[in-house]
């Protein structure tokens, strides 16, 4: 069992396994066939799923931009509503059933997957599958993991390039409602303009670029700016789905990048990845959390012009993330926190030029999120066996993929 500190606080469990590779976590038969009412199960959840996401995408998608579920969509906005619900969950299908079928041919038991509806943000929080046992062998692992991110990315990809393929002429943005500034320069320039024109008091939802958007982005034209594109389907589906590739693809814990990275390098390797990856994540947090913090204090007559009580809120909340996500080693502790906090504040006052932006708080609720259910080291594995080197090639596309595929403010107001 190479690479592995049994000196770690992980659980004996961990460890134990049969005496041979191909034996660990053995079946002997494939999982039995799924029953009619476990089937149901799952369905029903897809159908609530799909209809949260029609009804809630139509507000994205829609050209009247009803909100539900205030406000019913009208039937053309919902028909908008089915093909941005098509798309995304074409792609979350796709990525879960991924992992499905690599965990049915390596016999490991799992579960179909459970799709999540909540009828606010997209309509949706997403899919999961639940592997029910551990696995102790990292090609088997490595498989499983990658299985979801590949398959997701190539339907993303797929999906992006034919919103930019069939993008309309500009004039098309006069079919929604609002946006009248966009619409007078558009008749008056034949081009949508560079910055927003609408007031900048916190109304405009910007969706941030990533590498790879970008890219693409150049090689077509009428391509809507950043504040315009989630009323195209194909464009916003393919984004979300290239970026939930991404979330996916992070390198920590038992996120599909974490095992597909643990077993490129093995346990101690990733043990300081990770944490150094977490470290990051808490800076692109702490750059949304200081101005919410800062706003939401003036608000309430309670700031100080420094934003000094905002910094001391997130050194707070900032060491709870790090104590928890790091066994309370203070080794680690103590200096990512200053140097989390300094690289925070070093892009506020020299990039932003203040602590008064506005923005979402993904990373705030991811860094939790990992923190306290995902887990920033991996669990070792009993066998870390090597890779052959296809696997080795696409597990290192994967993290190209990550790094092309992420964006550091991926929604943001103005």
């Amino acid at each position: 069992m190479s690479d592995i500190d049994k000196t770690t606080k992980w659980p004996k469990e961990y460890f134990e396994a049969s005496d041979q590779p191909d034996q660990a976590n053995h079946i002997t038969d494939r999982p039995k066939e799924f029953d009619t009412k476990t089937i149901l199960k799952h369905l029903g959840l897809f159908i609530l799923t799909f209809a949260s996401v029609s009804l809630v995408g139509a507000s994205f998608v829609g050209f009247s931009g009803s909100l539900f579920p205030v406000v019913m969509p009208n039937s053309e906005d919902l028909l908008r509503g089915v093909l941005f619900a098509t798309l995304l969950l074409g792609f979350l299908g796709v990525h879960e059933f991924g992992h499905f079928f690599a965990a049915q041919y390596h016999k490991i038991k799992v579960t179909l997957p459970y799709f999540i509806p909540i009828p606010l943000g997209i309509g949706t929080m997403g899919a999961v599958i639940r592997i029910k046992q551990k696995i102790n062998d990292t090609r088997k692992m490595f498989d499983i993991g990658i299985a979801g991110p590949l398959a997701g990315f190539v339907v993303s990809l797929a999906v992006l390039i034919i919103g930019f393929s069939t993008l309309p002429e500009p004039g098309y943005i006069n079919q929604f409602a609002g946006h009248e500034g966009v619409k007078e320069y558009v008749n008056a320039n034949g081009v949508f303009p560079e910055m927003p024109t609408e007031s900048t008091n916190g109304n405009v939802l910007i969706v941030g670029e990533t590498l790879l958007y970008s890219f693409l982005a150049q090689f077509f034209e009428n391509v809507p700016p950043m504040w315009e594109m989630y009323h195209y389907p194909f464009l916003f589906a393919g984004w979300l789905g290239l970026f939930f590739t991404a979330l996916n693809l992070m390198p920590v814990g038992q996120l599909d990048g974490g095992h597909i990275l643990y077993s490129l390098i093995g346990f101690k390797k990733h043990r300081i990845v990770a944490r150094i990856a977490f470290g990051i994540l808490t800076v692109l947090a702490g750059i949304e959390f200081i101005p919410f913090v800062h706003l939401s204090l003036e608000s309430w007559g309670l700031s100080h012009p420094s934003g000094i009580y905002s910094w001391f809120i997130w050194a707070g909340v900032l060491f709870v993330l790090f104590n928890k996500a790091f066994h309370k080693d203070y080794e680690w502790i103590a200096p990512l926190l200053l140097i989390s906090m300094a690289i925070s504040a070093a892009y506020l006052y020299l990039v932003e030029g203040s602590i008064t932006t506005t923005g979402s708080l993904i990373w705030v609720v991811w860094s939790f999120f990992i923190a306290y259910f995902v887990r920033v080291e991996h669990p070792p594995a009993y066998y870390e066996r090597q890779l052959s080197p296809t696997r080795k090639f696409l597990g290192w596309l994967s993290m190209i993929i990550f790094i092309l595929c992420i964006s550091p403010n991926p929604l943001y107001f103005i």
